[in-house]
């Protein structure tokens, strides 16, 4: 019975997504009410077991408190970037680098990089302009130079923290953020390359797109008289909380080796500044000098970017918050337990069940974050009663499966159609298949990683 609870709420929770057309906020708490009452929670608390609403309460808190310091820090910084032509000069640099018939490359590695601080539709908007400038300058294919983009914003997006859905699922099992970073380049690189310049190289001979004139007109100019900040400011600028984060990960390494005690300083200043919400303050913070004060951007307009920018997370963060209740709701009423029981018994791999839960509900929905949030709520007590799992990895996995297979009821679909001037047809060639590339390379390195790690 409480097996077919949790699969009558994913049901009803995708259909009060796709078919009644319910916020996904709003779905999401109404599914977690009715799990709770149909798993026999009582209403309000006992001596005994939680309340629906105090389990609910307690998940969107536990979830949030933690998870809006770091979105909104890591908005903030993704704005400086934005403003400041941070990204634009990366982006400069690596193509000089990589030469005018390697651009393709460089742009995948220009979207990684600016990928980390920014969401997925920021960091596309960011860098359009640029490949569309590109396209035009060059004559080649809009589709083998926006390929690789999308394909490295994509990647970043599902697999590597500091991004909100990934930082949740961190949190919900409990995985060390540093090591998770650590594998998630290490698999996120050769799953950009392949679903990117690779990918984009073949698909780019069989569909030539010009940049669209409306667009092209508005979006492909930059401004040559624009002073840009230095690549290795910016970059540094980008990179320091992920360095922070590795510092605290390689501190309880020497721990481990007995090089290093819990006690002494160096440790509690490694663990202290390597903590995410330390390490995004000091990241944000130095933003503020690097690409701002010190290129004479006024404080009033710091202040003003750093306003400005958090309005649009609202959205995202209580979807992320409604997930995170959930999953409180799932553990709470005993169906995690039951679930993690029986998934135990029949030896199910959690890693593949945590990317097959996440994908299904991608494909039904087209949220990668309410997938990616519902799977990880899901397999979680799994993860926890099975020994031996490597949770980092499951991070990595049910981000993978988040990814799979976008299509008309995603916003990204219609986001990357529309600025490439695509049919749907040449959407479904490109964008979809590039998305269903990154899920399914992902999935097939984590697996491989996971057989030596």
């Amino acid at each position: 019975m409480l097996l077919f609870i949790v699969l009558a709420a994913i049901v009803v929770l995708l259909l009060l997504i796709t078919v009644a057309k319910l916020n996904p906020f709003v779905a999401l708490i109404i599914t977690a009410i009715g799990t709770g009452l149909a798993a026999g929670m009582p209403i309000v608390a006992t001596e005994d077991q939680t309340g629906i609403i105090d389990s609910i309460k307690t998940g969107m808190g536990n979830t949030l408190g933690f998870l809006a310091i770091v979105l909104a820090l890591g908005t903030m910084l993704g704005k400086m970037m934005a403003e400041s032509g941070g990204a634009e000069r990366i982006a400069r640099t690596l193509i000089g680098v990589f030469g005018e018939k390697r651009v393709h490359w460089a742009m995948m590695f220009v979207a990684f990089i600016v990928g980390i601080p920014v969401f997925f539709q920021v960091g596309f908007v960011l860098l359009v302009p640029l490949i569309f400038t590109i396209a035009k300058q060059t004559g080649l294919s809009l589709v083998k130079i926006g390929v690789p983009l999308v394909a490295g914003l994509s990647v970043v997006h599902g697999l590597v923290p500091p991004h909100p859905a990934a930082m949740a699922a961190v949190g919900i099992f409990n995985a060390d953020i540093g090591m998770t970073i650590l594998y998630s380049i290490i698999v996120g690189l050769p799953t950009a390359i392949i679903a990117g310049p690779v990918y984009g190289s073949w698909i780019g001979k069989r569909i030539h797109k010009e940049v669209p004139k409306e667009m092209g007109e508005q979006l492909a100019e930059t401004d040559s008289n624009r002073e840009l900040p230095g690549f290795a400011n910016t970059l540094i600028t980008i990179l320091i909380p992920v360095f922070l984060m590795l510092i605290a990960t390689f501190a309880d390494v020497f721990v481990e080796s007995g090089s290093l005690a819990k006690e002494d300083t160096l440790f509690l200043a490694a663990k202290f500044v390597g903590d995410p919400v330390v390490a995004l303050l000091i990241a944000t913070v130095y933003s503020f000098f690097s690409l701002g004060f010190a290129r004479g951007i006024s404080r009033e307009k710091v202040l003003k970017f750093t306003n400005d920018c958090l309005a649009p997370t609202a959205t995202i963060l209580l979807v992320i918050g409604a997930g995170g209740a959930f999953n409180r709701v799932l553990l709470d009423s005993g169906i995690g337990d039951y679930i993690a029981d029986l998934a135990t018994s029949s030896h199910v791999s959690p890693i593949l069940l945590g990317w097959g839960i996440a994908a299904m509900i991608r494909i039904a929905t087209g949220s990668a974050t309410v997938s990616m949030m519902t799977a990880a709520g899901i397999v979680a007590p799994i993860a926890a009663a099975m020994p031996g799992t490597n949770v980092e990895l499951l991070v990595l996995a049910t981000g993978a499966g988040s990814l799979i297979l976008s299509h008309v009821n995603d916003s990204g679909f219609w986001l990357i159609k529309e600025y490439f001037g695509m049919s749907v047809k040449e959407t479904l060639l490109t964008w979809t298949a590039l998305e269903t590339i990154i899920s399914v390379v992902a999935l097939v390195l984590i697996m491989a990683l996971n057989t030596v790690v």
